[in-house]
This record gives C-alpha cells, structure tokens and sequence, in this order.
C-alpha cells in the first residue's frame, strides 16, 4: 500500500471515528435536554395544582361568607325580593 493510500485511510477512519463521537455526544444531549423538558412540565404542573388548589380555597371561603351574608339579611328582613 502506498503512502498516500494508507493516508487517505488514516482520514477516512478518524473522520468517521469523529462523526460517530459525534453522533453519540448529540444523542446523549438531545437525551437529557427531552429529560429536563419532562421534569420542567412536572413542576409546571405541580405548580399549577398549588395555585388551583388555594384559588378553590379562596371561592370555598368567599362562597360561605356570601352564604353568611344572604342568611343573616334574610332573618334581618333585608333581603331583597326576587
């Protein structure tokens, strides 16, 4: 084999050893990128749950002092004809 032969070879095998590790490297990115992508949507959710849950709270509350309000103006008399 030539010289110029076993060069080309050397640079043709080392480009393709590199475009592998490439490969493998953005596979591996692209992997944990999706990972963190998922474990954001998690937290968004949980958030979103939270802040549900507390804005429930706050119209659960509201809802009885409404109810209070309605009931103490009707034994008062004041309530308002329909």
């Amino acid at each position: 084999m030539s010289t110029t032969s076993k060069l080309i070879l050397g640079v043709c095998i080392g480009l393709s050893g590199g475009i592998i590790m490439y490969v493998h490297l953005k596979q591996d990115s692209d992997i944990e990128k999706l990972h963190m992508g998922v474990m954001k949507d998690l937290e968004r959710q949980r958030r979103r749950k939270i802040e549900n849950i507390y804005l429930l709270q706050q119209q659960s509350e509201l809802t009885r002092e409404f109810q209070r309000d309605i009931a103490d103006k009707t034994k008062d008399g004041n309530a308002m004809p329909s």
